[in-house]
């Protein structure tokens, strides 16, 4: 039998070896074998479970970790010729983690003492603890331009994409990265201004064909005016940033908060922890903590940082790639509450009854210290009675109470009723090379919706307290939908045989009645997105007029700084009326607070449409290989040139020309919406099941067009022509809207008469 080491032992090897802490290379080690091994598993668990050890995967390891993004300092090659690199900022007891740098040939030559900034991924079973992909050198910032590359012979050039870009760039022979002519590339500064005065360019990514998958999103980047470079003094700002300590803040280290994000998730601004309230009396309550990074403490008002972030208002996310509102150094390092690490904060304790209606909360401005990175799915996984080795440790005292709060919440949401709507959200899969291998829908976990509503009820907190204070703030704002668009919405409902209440107050409960009625029927997805085009554009305004689609009087945005630029406002605020510093909101953030909500407010939607735009490119690219194949939809509007079809399996939008429905004139309706055969009375409105032939991709604008086959399962005629006899085509008997037509517009005339009495 084998003597099985102590305790101590263990812990000194682990400490000398911190490469070899496998079990495996434990047992090895101690000359371990057989049978024994399990008595050596069980002295490990105790390890584990006393605090001294946390497992990952199958390494035990101290328990701090460097933040998958850091600042390294390189080393001299090694004998190998090897670059190792050290950490800037560690705080673990054991052995300082080696860092190996894996260059690539578009990198610049790194030399000792250079300092970068590197994407880290943790190895095993090798002599270095990390590798690290160079993001880039700091104190460094060259230009970069998206064009087309021309070639000559004497190397090339590159004529930018981006018509305000009238001059061209200049590439040398030595510098072009085996690019062809009438390649998309990416390309950075490389050098002063050479022969004719063009600025010099070095190739650092080949994109291929314009059109292709990988190039959509820099395109659109470009095409809308989003700013993707940050200019040297605000990446020189960030990178003089240093991690903040304790010092006027109250110590949150202890609190076993986490993240809980996707798993590609690129930064983690929120942590929450809740537990059982002790309180006597507040019987079944619950107290809910929210901890966001301090972004505050880094943008400080009318510095670098602060202007440009304001100038871009809020990250931009597009499915292979994001632009942020910050530079790396901030948004993927000091303002991300990465595993392990101190990371300053602004935290809410939030009492909340049973029924999860909020008692009190009260903000503080804290250091914490993220107990684990979690991901939506494995905590949905653990709470369903399936943990892994990362949410074992968490379920009892963290997982199950957050589940406990999160069930009283949806008590309370349930008496609140804010609006419902059932819509999918696409989600685009790409391989290595930007091309799109899948298209799905996400899942809907209820550990999704516990975030939301913890992030909605910490919103509504600080919204609160601002108002309390009398403090200026930026409200998230969602008025009530117009008349016109409620009428749209209603005559839409008594066509599809459902009723939407009429001459009171329209509150959220009386579309959530008309979205539950047609849940299950083939009317459905209809109603529900007829109900979201009813909706108004949510905004950002200094004056609170309420956020309607979440039944909420008071609602601001507080917990997402690292990628909006409302929050940060609203952060200051707090920290200028608790007097946590002199970082608050300052005389010029309060004068220009109008033009600050109107001007993020238009960069939302500029980026809504930008990543739209990339989705319908991604959707167009995939389904180019799939022109002729039959798709199942349903129409999804309807214009004066042809009807929108949604197809059911990837949710992209195509249009089917009027041209290609038949030879007869059709009569399009607004008000009904609807599309009319004078002839044959074939008529088209929204909701309709279809199958359509895909016609046409274009990838280049996203468009697709499509042939109508059949219409609520009746066949086109051939070649979408009338019958020839006068009579209505088989397909003209579908639409039940037609019912409901002549009562329609009769009500329509009558609002009309009534207008013009006015």
């Amino acid at each position: 039998m084998s003597r099985i080491p102590s305790k101590a032992e263990i812990l000194d090897w682990i400490s000398a070896h911190p490469t070899q802490t496998s079990k495996r290379d434990i047992a090895k080690a101690f000359g371990i074998k057989g049978a024994d091994r399990i008595d050596l598993k069980r002295v490990l668990k105790e390890l584990e479970a006393e605090g001294h050890l946390q497992k990952r995967s199958k390494t035990y390891r101290d328990p701090d970790n460097l933040p998958p993004v850091s600042v390294l300092v390189v080393n001299a090659p090694n004998d190998d010729g090897d670059l190792f690199a050290q950490p800037m900022e560690w705080h673990g007891e054991g052995e300082e983690p080696r860092v190996l740098v894996i260059t690539r040939a578009a990198d610049p030559a790194l030399g000792r003492g250079d300092k970068i900034l590197g994407r880290l991924t943790k190895v095993e079973n090798q002599d270095h603890d990390y590798e690290a992909r160079l993001i880039r050198r700091i104190g460094t910032n060259p230009k970069r331009v998206l064009g087309l590359y021309r070639q000559s012979a004497e190397g090339g050039r590159i004529v930018p994409i981006d018509k305000a870009a009238s001059n061209e760039w200049f590439v040398a022979p030595d510098a072009t990265g085996g690019a062809k002519d009438g390649e998309l590339v990416e390309a950075e500064q490389a050098g002063p201004k050479g022969r004719l005065g063009l600025q010099r360019a070095r190739i650092v990514e080949r994109l291929g064909d314009p059109s292709a998958p990988k190039a959509v999103s820099l395109i659109a980047i470009y095409q809308h005016g989003i700013p993707d470079h940050f200019p040297d003094k605000v990446v020189a700002e960030a990178d003089k940033a240093k991690p903040m300590g304790l010092k006027g803040r109250e110590d949150l280290r202890e609190m076993p908060l986490v993240t809980i994000d996707p798993p590609d998730a690129r930064d983690h601004d929120d942590a929450c922890y809740a537990h059982a309230d002790d309180d006597p009396n507040n019987p079944g309550g619950h107290i809910v903590w929210v901890a966001i990074a301090d972004v505050a403490a880094y943008v400080t008002p009318s510095s670098d940082l602060d202007r440009e972030a304001r100038k871009r208002g809020n990250s931009s996310y597009f499915p292979d790639r994001v632009v942020p509102m910050l530079p790396d150094r901030l948004s993927g390092d000091l303002c991300s509450l990465h595993e392990g690490v101190p990371r300053a904060c602004l935290a809410v304790r939030m009492q909340i009854d049973a029924e999860g209606n909020k008692i009190s909360h009260r903000f503080v401005r804290g250091l914490m210290k993220s107990a684990a990175s979690l991901h939506y799915a494995e905590v949905q996984e653990a709470m369903d009675g399936a943990p892994n080795d990362k949410t074992a440790p968490f379920l009892k005292d963290v997982i199950k109470p957050l589940y406990a709060a999160y069930d009283a919440l949806v008590r309370a949401r349930a008496t609140r009723q804010p609006l419902e709507l059932d819509l999918p959200e696409r989600r685009i899969v790409l391989d290595d090379h930007g091309q799109v291998t899948s298209v799905a829908f996400r899942d809907r976990l209820d550990a999704h919706k516990l975030i939301e509503e913890f992030m909605v009820l910490a919103n509504v907190a600080a919204a609160e307290t601002l108002i309390e204070k009398r403090s200026p703030q930026l409200f998230r704002v969602h008025e009530e939908p117009s008349d016109d668009k409620l009428n749209t919405l209603r005559e839409t409902a008594q066509a599809a045989g459902l009723n939407l209440a009429k001459g009171q107050v329209l509150q959220t409960r009386h579309l959530n009645s008309l979205l539950n009625a047609a849940a299950g029927t083939d009317d459905a997805e209809l109603i529900n997105i007829s109900t979201l085009r009813s909706m108004q554009q949510a905004y950002y305004s200094r004056e609170n007029y309420g956020h309607f689609g979440l039944a909420l009087r008071n609602y601001a945005h507080f917990t997402s700084p690292i990628r909006r630029y409302a929050d940060l406002i609203v952060h200051r605020s707090l920290i200028k009326s608790h007097g946590w510093g002199d970082d608050g909101l300052s005389v010029q953030d309060i004068d220009q607070l109008d033009d600050t909500a109107k001007q993020i407010s238009d960069t939302e939607r500029r980026s809504m449409i930008a990543e739209r735009d990339t989705t319908d490119r991604y959707l167009a690219a995939y389904l180019s290989e799939r022109v002729g194949n039959e798709f199942s939809g349903r129409i999804s509007g309807i214009a004066r040139f042809g009807a929108f079809v949604k197809l059911d399996e990837t949710g992209a939008d195509g249009l089917v020309p009027v041209r290609t429905i038949g030879r007869e004139f059709f009569h399009f309706d607004a008000e009904a919406g609807t599309l009319m055969g004078v002839d044959t009375g074939l008529t088209l409105a929204v909701g309709q099941r279809v199958t359509v032939r895909l016609a046409q991709a274009t990838p280049v604008t996203g468009g697709l067009e499509l042939e109508l086959l059949t219409l609520e399962d009746a066949k086109m005629p051939a070649g979408g022509r009338s019958n020839g006899r006068g009579r209505r085509s088989p397909a003209g008997r579908a639409p039940r809207r037609k019912a409901a037509k002549s009562k329609a517009k009769a009500a329509n005339t009558k609002r009309k008469v009534e207008r013009k009495r006015r």
